[in-house]
């Protein structure tokens, strides 16, 4: 039920309210009295890392030691201030006062609004929760993705997806909205999942036909075939009968679909020309929580499923 109100960073900037409250005093003294998270945009981050924001009626400042949850404790960098340059941040009205020059600033304070959010937000969340994310950036190793009022957390490269990836950005950009599962707690960390949204084996087959050709994405060169993605969570096998690259889109013929090997027998027919860049996720699951996820069809050889009670052995 908090999920609206400690949404990722960015959602409130443009919308009427919080544009209306950011435009003047009295509407900034309104959201003081009344606790009420606002956003602006960070247009520089001085010497001392304290941030200043965008603010139509005056200027707007964020201490450094008000900038997030981690900076006074010393687990969190300065970079992580200094790296919100040009985005949206949240904050709480903490006072205004008048400088040297008699005028106004407004002190705000992120760090209000992330406690907030840890207490009422992420600490009532459990394993099998399902919560909006927003991604922040990209590493070799995952996703770091905001999960609430800036506060950050990642997914691990191989809880992507099914379909194996050399790099998160084969699946998600910079900025982009996403669904992510809450997979446990370790220590201070939430840890996320994402592939489970992404379909069961015979969910995604069921959206290709034998006899067809149709587009995937090279993902493995072997030396005994080629790896070709249909789906985030389908891949199936082409015999290497042309040089191709990883990343490649490729068109292919569907010459078998064998649920029970949890295989697709493709037949490679031409390599366009341009690389494929992430398409918009089609999410199979909509609801707010799921408790266990069974991918692979019945009687099928090999069992895959992630069973979400907390557990982190339990996860695939």
């Amino acid at each position: 039920m908090y999920q609206k109100h400690f949404c990722p960073e960015g959602a409130l900037l443009d919308t009427p309210e919080n544009q209306t409250a950011i435009s003047s005093p009295q509407g900034l003294l309104q959201a003081q009295l009344t606790g009420r998270i606002l956003e602006a945009r960070v247009t520089t981050c001085d010497s001392n890392h304290n941030m200043w924001v965008s603010l139509p009626c005056m200027r707007g400042m964020i201490p450094r030691e008000e900038g997030a949850v981690g900076i006074l404790e010393g687990e969190l960098r300065d970079i992580a201030l200094i790296a919100r340059v040009g985005k949206p941040v949240c904050f709480k009205v903490i006072r205004i006062e008048s400088d040297e020059n008699g005028e106004e600033i407004a002190i705000l304070s992120r760090r209000a609004v992330q406690e907030q959010c840890m207490s009422q937000f992420l600490t009532q969340l459990n394993p099998g929760d399902i919560i909006d994310a927003k991604v922040t950036h990209l590493e070799p190793f995952g996703a770091f993705v905001d999960i609430g009022s800036g506060i950050a957390s990642m997914v691990p490269i191989d809880a992507i997806s099914v379909s194996r990836i050399a790099h998160p950005s084969d699946r998600f950009t910079v900025g982009q909205n996403i669904r992510v599962i809450i997979k446990g707690r370790q220590d201070k960390r939430i840890l996320l999942s994402h592939k489970e949204l992404l379909g069961t084996w015979e969910e995604n087959a069921a959206l290709f036909h034998v006899g067809e050709t149709t587009c995937g994405i090279v993902r493995s060169v072997e030396k005994y075939g080629v790896f070709i993605e249909l789906m985030p969570n389908l891949a199936g096998l082409a015999e290497l009968r042309q040089p191709v690259e990883v990343g490649q889109r490729t068109s292919v013929y569907i010459k078998a679909l064998i649920p029970e090997k949890l295989k697709v027998k493709l037949i490679l027919v031409d390599v366009c020309e341009d690389v494929a860049k992430p398409e918009p996720l089609r999410y199979f699951y909509h609801e707010n929580h799921i408790d266990h996820w069974i991918y692979t069809p019945a009687g099928a050889g090999k069992f895959i499923d992630t069973v979400f009670d907390g557990n982190l052995t339990s996860i695939l």
